[in-house]
C-alpha cells in the first residue's frame, strides 16, 4: 500500500485565457444569494481516469486547452475585489474579469494505484486530500490571494486524477460542470468548434441596488476552528433506491406530491444520522437541499446561464417528530420545501438580506451548519461525460 504522503508536486503555475482583453467583461456584480456564500468552502470534486498513454505532452495539452476554455468561461479567470464604501462604513464585492487566470497544479503519486482509491470499503483514504488543490479555502480568501479556480492533475501508477476547487460566488455546480465538459472537449478535439458563447447571469433581482453594501462588521473573519472530520462513501444500488422511493410514497399515500428517488435517499440518510446523533427529542434539525433557480424564476433564465443561481430549500423539524413519523413523512418535508422555493421566495429573501445583512460563517453557531444535513452537488450533473483524450472517468 502507498505510504502516508505518496504525492509530490511537480509544478504549480497560473494559466490565463488566450485573449484577456474584452470590452464589457470587466465587472460582475454579486447578488445577495452569491454574497451569502462568502464563508463557504470552495466546492472540490475529482474524477479518476484510466492511465493515459506515454504521451509526454499531456500536461502542456491540458494547460493549452484550459487556456482556451478560460477564454470562453472568462469569469473563472477573474479575481474577487473589495471596495471600501467610506460614506456608510460598508464594503462591496465584485468579480473583476481581468484574466488573471486559474491555478494549475501538476503532481505525481507513483505509488498509488486506482485500486488504492476505489477499494476503500467506504472510508475515504487519508491521502486523497492531497489530490485536491483548494483544501480549506473559503470564498472570502479570494479577496486576499486565492484565484477563483484551482485545478490539479495527479499522475498515478495506473491512472490520472483530475480535480478542481472553485469559488461558489462565481459559479454553481451546473455552471462548473459545463465548463469542465468544455475543457475536456477542447483537449480531446483540439478546437472550439460548435461551442456557444457564454450566457452570463446578467439578470439582477428587482428593487435591489448594486453593488450591494455589506457592513464592515459582517466581513470580520472568525478564527478557523480545527475540526476532526471523517469522510465516508455510501453506495446505493438501483434496486435499493427504488425500494426506498416506493416505501416513502406508500407511507404518505396518494394525496401528497410524489417523492423522488433523491428525496427518498436523502430522507433515509437524514433519519439514520439523527437516530444515532444523541440529540434530545426537543432539538431542531434541518436538511438543506440546493435548488437550481434558473427555470423557477420569472422570467426564467436559460438553462446554460453561467453563474451561481441556487437557493437552499430548508426542511426543519424536531428530532422527536422525525423519529416518530419515519421515512415517508421525512421525505415529504424535503419534497414540500423544494417545491416552496419559487421566484417570489427567491426575490423576497434577497430583499430581506440587504435590509439585515447576516453572512453565515462556518465554525461558529450558524443556520448553515448546526445539526444539519446539507446536500451538495446533484445526481443530474453528468460527471462521467468527460474525455480528455484517453477515455472517460472510472469514478467520481
Amino acid at each position: 500500500m502507498a505510504s502516508s504522503f505518496p504525492i509530490y508536486v511537480i509544478s504549480s503555475s497560473i494559466v490565463r485565457p488566450e485573449n484577456v482583453h474584452h470590452s464589457g467583461r470587466e465587472k460582475i456584480h454579486l447578488t445577495p444569494h452569491d454574497l451569502d456564500l462568502l464563508y463557504v468552502f470552495y466546492p472540490q470534486r475529482g474524477l479518476l481516469f484510466p492511465k493515459h498513454n506515454k504521451d509526454n505532452q499531456i500536461i502542456p495539452r491540458l494547460k493549452a486547452s484550459l487556456s482556451t476554455a478560460l477564454e470562453i468561461y472568462f469569469p473563472l479567470a477573474g479575481r474577487l475585489v473589495k471596495v471600501n464604501n467610506h460614506e456608510d462604513n460598508t464594503l462591496s464585492v465584485y468579480i473583476d474579469c481581468d484574466g488573471s487566470g486559474a491555478k494549475f497544479v501538476h503532481a505525481k503519486a507513483e505509488s498509488v494505484s486506482v485500486n488504492d482509491v476505489l477499494q476503500s470499503c467506504g472510508s475515504v483514504p487519508d491521502f486523497i486530500s492531497h489530490f485536491f488543490p483548494a483544501n480549506n479555502v473559503e470564498s472570502h480568501d479570494a479577496l486576499v490571494s486565492e484565484p477563483l479556480l484551482a485545478l490539479q492533475v495527479t499522475e498515478m501508477k495506473n491512472g490520472v486524477f483530475i480535480s478542481f476547487g472553485y469559488n461558489h460566488l462565481v459559479a454553481d455546480g451546473s455552471s462548473f460542470w459545463s465548463f469542465f465538459h468544455t475543457w475536456s472537449k477542447i483537449c480531446l478535439n483540439g478546437s472550439v468548434s460548435n461551442i456557444k458563447p457564454l450566457v452570463l447571469k446578467n439578470w439582477f433581482l428587482d428593487t435591489i441596488d448594486y453593488p450591494v453594501h455589506i457592513p464592515v462588521s459582517e466581513m470580520k473573519t472568525p478564527p478557523r476552528c480545527k475540526t476532526t472530520t471523517k469522510e465516508r462513501i455510501f453506495h446505493f444500488s438501483k434496486n435499493k433506491i427504488q425500494d426506498l422511493k416506493e416505501k416513502a410514497n406508500n407511507e404518505i399515500g396518494t394525496i401528497f406530491p410524489k417523492i423522488s428517488s433523491l428525496q427518498a435517499v436523502v430522507a433515509y440518510l437524514w433519519l439514520s444520522i439523527i437516530s444515532h446523533s444523541g440529540l434530545n427529542r426537543e432539538e431542531e434539525t434541518q436538511c438543506k437541499v440546493a435548488a437550481d433557480m434558473r427555470q423557477r424564476l420569472n422570467p426564467p433564465l436559460k438553462k446554460e446561464c453561467f453563474g451561481n443561481v441556487i437557493d437552499l430549500a430548508t426542511a426543519t423539524t424536531t428530532v422527536g417528530e422525525m423519529l416518530d413519523h419515519g421515512l415517508g413523512w421525512t421525505a415529504l418535508q424535503i419534497c414540500q420545501k423544494v417545491r416552496s422555493v419559487t421566484n417570489e421566495s427567491y426575490k423576497t429573501s434577497a430583499k430581506n438580506w440587504t435590509r439585515n445583512v447576516k453572512i453565515p460563517k462556518i465554525g461558529v453557531t450558524t443556520r448553515l451548519a448546526d445539526h444539519s444535513l446539507v446536500v451538495a452537488s446533484s445526481p443530474r450533473f453528468d460527471v462521467y461525460d468527460h474525455d480528455f483524450g484517453w477515455g472517460k472517468p472510472i469514478a467520481a
